[in-house]
């Protein structure tokens, strides 16, 4: 009979839940991972499009990031594993002057978080994106550190890392509930007990939370991606267009480390739920905008385009911790579409709470990502 007993259970084979999974099992913990997929990555892991930004508005998020870019870019080197690592850089560039004002105030509190990042000329601005529309470009920012990795190959990295470390992963098993009094968990198969249980459940995190007695404002929203061929690298950053357009708040892209150009866009009003199903209006409403900003990209294919979920908290930041009251459920949800660059450092926070090894300012960190915030505000780049 297999083990039903573990220091820690983490629900959810995901972004979030793999490293920290990982960051357990290197704290000499006893893991279980539970998920109701067949396979490690099968929600929306294996939708990111897999770009990595310190350039957030907040401490918290500036500071897990910045550790999970220096774990990315360390996995090859450490431990053996190409997730496509590189770092291409994220660049917001502007077109109105209330963005440009936007961005520079909010360079300096980036600066006073040790964020590099530096506001660049179009002239500058056009050498890193040859052939980017210069009519009315009033410069940008550009965070050289930022990245971007494979979510398919960084998810099967941390997977066969986590299982050298002696993680055991029990896929196809959907928790049907959770016992706090009695640190247990029950799925469709069978009972667990653990002294730790953390909810890294992603859309289902509300859903598991409730089982746990733990309500959480968390409601996934719909955004669409595409991927075209693959052609000789021609630009360098993730380059985000904050402009609001008819139907769409926003929209980014880049080129990964095999030539191909992924982008996706914020839809305007948010679409809510778990709908995966292509929608017709994608592809004409964001390749017109594309091309009008950069006009090389008009002559690509598109391979294929999917669509997952962001589970959105009311203010953009995640939820992470102890609920108060609670010692043996922690929550690591509300990603907000960034689990894939929160993930490593976040795996690392969490081992750090449960161990009771926090650094100096993991409280700072840890109170952007309170459950009992008042959620009013907002994070500039979600």
């Amino acid at each position: 009979m297999s083990k039903t007993t573990f220091d820690v259970i983490v629900i959810g084979a995901g972004s979030v839940g793999l490293p920290a999974a990982k960051s357990l099992a290197d704290s000499k913990l006893q893991v279980l991972v539970l998920d109701d997929q067949a396979s490690p990555g099968q929600k929306n892991a294996k939708k990111a499009i897999g770009g990595i930004r310190a350039t957030h508005s907040d401490y918290g998020k500036i500071k897990v990031c910045q550790r999970s870019i220096e774990i990315f870019s360390q996995m090859q080197e450490k431990y053996g594993y190409d997730i496509g690592w590189m770092s291409n850089g994220y660049s917001f560039p502007a077109y109105y002057e209330k963005d440009e004002k936007m961005l520079k105030d909010l360079m300096k509190v980036q600066h006073s978080f040790g964020l590099n990042i530096k506001w660049i000329s179009p002239q500058e601005y056009d050498e890193l994106v040859p052939g980017i529309n210069m009519n009315g470009l009033r410069g940008s920012t550009y965070s050289p550190e930022d990245g971007s990795a494979s979510p398919l190959l960084t998810a099967n990295a941390y997977y066969f890392i986590c299982r050298d470390l002696g993680v055991d992963f029990h896929f196809g098993e959907k928790v049907t509930g959770i016992d706090l009094s009695e640190g247990s968990i029950t799925t469709n198969k069978r009972n667990y007990k653990a002294k730790y249980i953390i909810n890294a459940a992603g859309n289902q995190a509300a859903e598991i939370g409730k089982m746990a007695g733990v309500e959480l404002p968390v409601k996934p929203d719909c955004h669409e991606a595409a991927i075209t061929e693959p052609v000789k690298r021609f630009f360098g950053p993730m380059v985000v267009d904050m402009r609001p357009a008819e139907g769409s708040k926003n929209y980014y892209f880049y080129q990964n480390n095999e030539g191909q150009v992924v982008f996706c866009i914020t839809p305007d009003p948010l679409i809510l739920g778990t709908c995966s199903e292509n929608t017709s209006i994608y592809f004409p409403q964001v390749a017109r905008r594309m091309v009008n900003l950069y006009p090389r990209l008009a002559n690509l294919k598109i391979r294929r385009s999917w669509r997952g979920q962001y589970p959105m908290t009311p203010d953009g930041f995640p939820i992470v911790g102890f609920p108060e009251g609670l010692d043996n459920y922690f929550n690591l949800v509300g990603m907000c579409g960034q689990g894939f660059m929160l993930g490593p450092g976040l795996g690392e926070l969490t081992a750090r709470c449960l161990t009771g090894n926090k650094h100096a300012d993991d409280d700072q960190i840890l109170a952007s990502f309170d459950l009992k915030r008042d959620f009013t505000g907002t994070e500039a780049f979600k």
